[in-house]
């Protein structure tokens, strides 16, 4: 595997600030959001006012836990423009979320605030080893969707050639991979593990692309993952964070360390908070996350709930970079899913199949039959494995049911089916479906 250069930055003076620097930094630009938010966005200031806490009471960022938190309910429910805080003719675009149910959540952004998000992306990039020598294939998909227009305007600052093939139309990504030497890859990790598998079918390895490096996000994937994904390829693989609602990914990266995915905190504040009393937890305490954009203008987010359940903890690194690291998501504290009492996350199945040799492509369906909860886990044999014979089948299948009842404490029904029979997805994979009438 290609080894990355190490303690290469896009911007050293922030991403190496020191602590005291940072954290004055973050105290002025919070008392200039505050106000500007007080301001400009009346849906937030009667929050505030509820509340009892107005722009003069915060003094810094040791004042942030007096503010009011916000959700996607909100976000719902000033949908347009009740959370806008810049005039129409100053924003120049909007990103909106792949929500399937209520409303869609849409984001607004001034070109400072593009040209602040593109500055986080191009960051990540050179942590994962890119330059102005390098190929970039950006493979989320653009439009609406955050990914690619973030991970395109991240590649163009950092002066690689890009390639914005957004998602989708496999067998060209493969040809664009090959044909134009893409060395670093974006997209989510689901369709780089299809990619992968593409490859390999078609007979490709590492030595047939000239791939070092993958920037993957926008989903949920387990180290388990991420090392399949960098043996097929022959890369090494970074996670990357976002949510539309901050401006999209490039909120936190990871670095050649691989330990965690730095913050840019001169530009977000995190916090962790136990997700049913609101309290700030301790550093190295699991909890919810929650995010503060310190200079984004358009649409600026104070204390907004991600619903990501994850740690946080400032350590030294090797990279040398100073920003604090958060660990991968470990679920999520409103779409955790709930079977006979048992707290289950998906990530917990995935584990479960990698490490018994399965690839990550599975559905989980959650039912209700007679008031009691049924888990059924459908689950992609590979080509190797795959057999006409049904004691074989019966086998394997009874070997998961044990392997994951000690995972999630509960039986689930697994059924193996053949290669390619689980719809495959180029944005993020359906993982879930929960039929029971729950609400």
């Amino acid at each position: 595997m290609p080894m990355i250069a190490p303690k290469r930055y896009y911007q050293p003076e922030r991403e190496t600030m020191p602590a005291e620097q940072l954290r004055e930094l973050q105290s002025r630009l919070l008392v200039e959001q505050v106000r500007h938010v007080w301001d400009n966005v009346p849906y937030y200031r009667d929050l505030m006012e509820k509340k009892g806490v107005t722009p003069d009471d915060i003094h810094g960022i040791d004042d942030i836990s007096k503010l009011p938190f916000l959700s996607k309910a909100d976000l719902r429910d000033a949908y347009p423009y009740g959370l806008l805080a810049e005039p129409l003719e100053k924003c120049v675009r909007i990103h909106s979320t792949s929500g399937t149910t209520g409303r869609r959540v849409v984001a607004f952004y001034t070109q400072e605030d593009i040209d602040l998000w593109e500055d986080c992306c191009a960051r990540a990039i050179v942590a994962a080893g890119g330059s102005a020598e390098d190929v970039c294939q950006v493979s989320y998909g653009y439009g609406l969707f955050t990914g690619g227009a973030g991970l395109d305007g991240g590649s163009h600052k950092v002066g690689c050639l890009t390639i914005p093939t957004s998602s989708g139309s496999t067998e060209r990504q493969i040809m664009f991979l090959q044909d134009l030497g893409a060395t670093i890859l974006c997209c989510t990790p689901s369709y780089a593990a299809y990619l992968g598998e593409t490859m390999k079918e078609k007979g490709m390895g590492p030595d047939d692309i000239p791939l070092k490096a993958g920037i993957f996000g926008a989903e949920a994937w387990t180290e388990e993952m991420r090392r399949d994904i960098e043996n097929t390829m022959g890369i090494k693989a970074y996670d990357i964070y976002g949510l539309t609602e901050l401006s999209g990914p490039g909120v936190s990266f990871e670095c050649e360390a691989q330990s965690g995915m730095h913050i840019n905190e001169d530009h977000f504040y995190a916090e962790i908070i136990d997700p049913n009393t609101g309290e700030v937890l301790p550093e190295g305490t699991k909890g919810e996350l929650v995010f503060t954009s310190l200079d984004k203008k358009a649409f600026p987010m104070i204390r907004y709930r991600t619903r990501d359940i994850c740690v946080l903890r400032r350590e030294k690194c090797s990279c040398g970079r100073t920003f604090l690291k958060m660990a991968k998501p470990m679920g999520r504290s409103d779409d955790m899913l709930i079977v006979k009492g048992v707290n289950v996350f998906p990530s917990q199945i995935e584990t479960v199949l990698l490490n018994m040799g399965y690839q990550a492509n599975y559905l989980i369906t959650v039912d209700r039959v007679n008031n009691s909860d049924t888990l059924d886990i459908d689950v992609e044999m590979t080509p190797e494995m795959f057999s006409d014979n049904l004691s074989v089948i019966s086998k394997r299948e009874k070997e998961l049911v044990n392997a994951l009842k000690g995972m999630l404490g509960i039986y689930a029904r697994v059924h193996l089916v053949s290669p390619k029979s689980i719809t495959r997805s180029e944005g993020k994979a359906v993982r879930v479906i929960d039929k029971r009438k729950l609400v």
